[in-house]
């Protein structure tokens, strides 16, 4: 059983997401921006994030790199949906290259969620 911090603005996802891994036998914390996240982060053992990239407060793009501060082996799932400023990919794409490992396109399906954790949590043996 793994300990999944999930931070995302939207209490929805953020419920959805918990609920999902709980029902796969993991633990869930919830933060709804990037600040709560990384004091979260940084209090508790974690092993492993989701986080989205666009939020009010502390985006996600700020939240990875000061996740990789902590943590080099930690790994971050990113998930995104917006196309504010670009298309999702691109936030996707930046994410990765700030040391993301792995990415997620909103909306995506349930099993789509749990295979992505499940690669990134073998990566730690769990």
């Amino acid at each position: 059983m793994a300990r999944i911090l999930v931070i995302d603005d939207d209490p929805t996802i953020r419920s959805l997401i918990g609920g999902l891994l709980e029902a796969a036998g993991h633990s869930s914390v919830e933060a709804r921006d990037g600040r709560d996240g990384i004091e979260i982060f940084a209090k508790q053992a974690i092993d492993l994030v989701v986080t989205d990239i666009v939020m009010p407060e502390q985006e996600g793009i700020e939240t990875i790199g000061a996740l990789r501060r902590l943590s080099r082996t930690v790994p971050i799932l990113a998930i995104s949906g917006s196309a504010t400023i670009g298309s999702p990919g691109d936030y996707l794409r930046a994410a990765a290259a700030l040391g993301a490992s792995g990415t997620l396109q909103k909306p995506f399906a349930p099993d789509a969620l749990m295979a992505a954790v499940d690669r990134l949590l073998a990566t730690l043996g769990c």
